[in-house]
């Protein structure tokens, strides 16, 4: 009884600050000067028609660099506990089949979603997306091929050279960023080309690119490690 009392009371005080909190909510009609100076500055100096992508991969690029870092340590830690030594292989009748909706519709939907991903990666430099919105998609088209093919394995030394192999470039454009540019992952090591297409911005589709196949890998083995 003690308990679920407490239980109630925590609600009703959280229920109170995130009223209060949603009563004085009122949104922002002009944009404040560091908002401007980012609105301004991505467009001028990196080439880029995405804002936040140009704060987080060149102006943001460190703390960037250490978010990709956390989610190896997560990959690594989730390998760890979860890698054990494989059990019996099952025969192939005692397997559960997925249902043959799941089975030939992810024959039409997977290419879709990697295509999608691919897009949404090379393209972060220009509308929404990015290097980590690519790849959680592509490492959700990973997870529907593992729904519709439970016996398939993936390969978890060739994603781990390509993940360590992504991340090494990454780092080697970031000292290539003090040596040639103003700073560590500066844009500037390569042309900033014509606004508003596919290669602009200077280094940043580059950067994404490898950040959608680092965290596509690492999302990737996650995911399998779950389900082994």
């Amino acid at each position: 009884m003690t308990r679920r009392v407490f239980s109630l009371f925590a609600i009703l005080v959280f229920a109170i600050i995130f009223a209060d909190m949603v009563g004085d909510y009122s949104e922002r009609q002009i944009l404040s000067d560091l908002a401007e100076h980012y609105l301004v500055a991505v467009p001028r100096d990196l080439g880029g028609a995405n804002v936040v992508t140009g704060i987080l991969i060149t102006f943001r690029g460190f703390d960037t660099l250490g978010e990709v870092a956390v989610l190896f340590m997560v990959a690594a830690s989730v390998g760890i506990l979860l890698g054990g030594t494989p059990g019996p292989e099952q025969p192939t009748e005692e397997r559960r089949r997925p249902s043959e909706l799941v089975e030939n519709g992810s024959k039409i939907i997977l290419p879709l979603i990697f295509l999608f991903g691919g897009y949404v990666i090379m393209n972060g430099h220009l509308s929404a997306g990015g290097g980590f919105q690519g790849g959680a998609v592509v490492a959700s088209g990973v997870m529907l091929m593992m729904l519709a093919q439970p016996a398939s394995r993936l390969d978890h030394g060739i994603l781990s050279v390509t993940e360590s192999l992504a991340g090494v470039i990454y780092v080697a454009l970031g000292i290539c960023g003090l040596w040639f540019a103003g700073g560590f992952l500066d844009s500037h090591i390569l042309p900033k080309g014509e606004f508003g297409t596919l290669l602009s911005a200077g280094a940043i589709p580059v950067i994404s690119a490898l950040l959608g196949i680092k965290v596509g890998a690492e999302l990737s083995v996650i995911i399998d490690r779950f389900r082994s």
